[in-house]
């Protein structure tokens, strides 16, 4: 199981230093990054919430700033609710069975399969296709398609999917610690912490996510 975001093409960004990507595909997020790819992580989630302020719909967030770091950045530093797209992969090596985010899926909706573990709901990470978790006693299902009879599944036990929800908690701490010297190195100080901030915020672990009982 891997934390995963979706990749989106660099076109000719030039805000900071990114990798090379080929999407459609994914990018899992860990702490053993390049430089490069921290950039693109980045970039990509910044990208998610580029989106102008709309004050005839109620968004009574700031206009953007005039320099184009500022403007790129905007959403993220002042959206209150982030999304990253992507979500989690999740791979039965024993089949060859592989759940990916389907689109419109975010990262930060992984914190609702805690609550299919706790037996209080279900998880829905995106459309096309249409990937569902759940449980039924100590057993949790990983749907990769619901929408088709014949979709693979993938079953864990409640106490191994707490198990690899913990590693993937950790790839996002590894990430973000990585994440936290960059920002100093290539962004001035005025959008560093926040930006820094704005990351936890889309990236952390639900309270007690590390730390879970397993039932």
């Amino acid at each position: 199981m891997q934390p995963v975001l979706e990749l989106g093409a660099p076109d000719d960004f030039s805000l900071w230093p990114v990798a090379a990507c080929a999407p459609p595909g994914f990018m899992a997020l860990s702490g053993t990054l390049t430089p490069a790819e921290v950039g693109t992580a980045l970039m990509l989630i910044a990208r998610c919430n580029d989106i102008d302020p709309d004050p005839a719909a109620g968004d009574d967030r700031p206009p953007r700033p005039a320099d184009p770091l500022g403007s790129f950045l905007h959403g993220l530093l002042t959206f209150e609710d982030l999304f990253a797209a992507g979500g989690l992969r999740v791979v039965d090596r024993s089949t060859g069975a592989t759940l990916l985010p389907g689109c419109c899926g975010g990262l930060e909706s992984r914190r609702d399969v805690y609550a299919v573990l706790d037996g209080t709901g279900w998880a829905f990470f995106g459309h096309d296709p249409d990937p569902v978790v759940e449980r039924s006693d100590d057993v949790v299902r990983w749907i990769v398609d619901v929408e088709r009879s014949d979709s693979p599944v993938i079953e864990s036990s409640t106490a191994e999917a707490r198990r690899l929800l913990a590693g993937v908690e950790r790839d996002l701490l590894g990430f973000l610690a990585l994440t936290s010297g960059w920002v100093r190195l290539h962004l001035p100080d005025r959008y560093a912490g926040p930006v820094l901030d704005a990351l936890v915020r889309v990236l952390a672990a639900p309270a007690g996510g590390l730390t879970g009982q397993t039932s």
